[in-house]
């Protein structure tokens, strides 16, 4: 499963929430070995986000309800989509 919608509006989501700051300063293997261990909590915060359908106020309210692993995996997974993004649009 992956995550749908408007990058910028997921950003800015994690942000308001606290996400994002944190998250710069883990180490990002050790929390991709822990989500793939445990792939329903993924796939339930994937849903989860995906359900919100680019309402970033209801997007916030669920990231409120979500344990700290699964935003900080969510906010790794928009981080590097940012910079696979951008390399993509350097190259063109």
């Amino acid at each position: 499963m992956f995550l749908q919608g408007d990058l910028q509006m997921m950003f800015d989501a994690l942000f308001t929430v606290g996400a994002i700051d944190p998250v710069l300063k883990l180490d990002w293997s050790e929390v991709t070995k822990e989500m793939m261990a445990n792939p329903q909590i993924l796939s339930d915060a994937f849903q989860m986000i995906n359900g919100c359908k680019g309402n970033k106020d209801l997007l916030v309210q669920k990231l409120h309800m979500m344990d700290q692993r699964s935003v900080n995996y969510i906010a790794m997974e928009v981080a590097r989509e940012f910079c696979e993004f951008q390399d993509r649009k350097e190259l063109h």
